[in-house]
């Protein structure tokens, strides 16, 4: 049974303003549903996979821990826990020294909750470049295609973290996975394909 509504963002008032107890409380409320996150992300990697989603979840708290955000709301939380799960593999993609774009006969496949790449090395550097190339041409449809796929968050959760109703949400989410669906799967580089 997940938190009570409101119990998260009051202790994200009480992280904020400094109570070190309310901090262990607010991981122990949210690290089964980013540790699910994590588990989602690292499914759609390549087997062998070398991290794993505890010590995703633990990178993912430390960098969490060392910024000096102002936090809003649990949805505010899981948006920024969402740009840093995308950075955390990014990093570690580049680390493993992974190759920028798939053989030509990969085809990369954008699903509701994630993006799955099969058999394909470097998936997360080629997302990554994708979805700043999708930001230059729509920053409200990057950001909800990151919300929703590393973060893990609903429709409706994206509409109150964005302030839009779940009508706009939908429409610019298809819009997103059509174009980022053609520009992954185009023998190009994505930052070489104009929108």
């Amino acid at each position: 049974m997940g938190p009570e509504p409101g119990q998260i963002t009051a202790l994200l008032r009480r992280v904020r303003s400094g109570d070190q107890l309310a901090e262990g409380q607010l991981l122990d409320l949210v690290y089964d549903r980013l540790r699910n996150i994590a588990a989602q992300q690292l499914r759609n990697e390549r087997r062998g996979h070398t991290l794993q989603p505890t010590a995703l979840v633990s990178e993912l708290y430390l960098r969490l821990k060392d910024q000096p955000i102002d936090w809003q709301n649990r949805n505010h939380l899981f948006a920024v826990a969402a740009g840093n799960v995308r950075r955390i593999l990014v990093d570690y993609a580049r680390k493993r020294n992974c190759k920028r774009r798939p053989p030509s006969a990969g085809r990369v496949e954008i699903d509701e909750l994630f993006i799955q790449s099969r058999d394909q090395p470097g998936e997360m550097l080629i997302v990554d470049q994708a979805l700043t190339r999708l930001a230059e041409y729509d920053l409200r449809q990057a950001r909800i295609v990151e919300l929703r796929i590393f973060g893990g968050l609903t429709v409706a959760e994206i509409a109150v973290e964005l302030g839009l109703v779940e009508r706009t949400i939908k429409r610019d989410w298809a819009m997103a996975r059509a174009w980022l669906s053609k520009l992954l799967n185009s023998d190009e580089e994505p930052g070489d394909v104009p929108p």
